[in-house]
């Protein structure tokens, strides 16, 4: 699994790319991408308590 940081670049990268106008099929990258780091998120909190 990756960490929020590596999700979260992989994020910005889509970001750039696109020129802040996402199409169809980035925009569904960008979600799958989002719930990707909301649950890395989640993982390292549980593991940080």
């Amino acid at each position: 699994m990756r960490s929020s940081a590596e999700v979260n670049e992989q994020i910005r990268a889509l970001w750039l790319r696109a020129g802040g106008h996402l199409s169809s099929e980035q925009r569904r990258q960008y979600e799958t991408l989002v719930t990707e780091w909301a649950e890395a998120m989640r993982r390292e909190i549980v593991e940080a308590a």
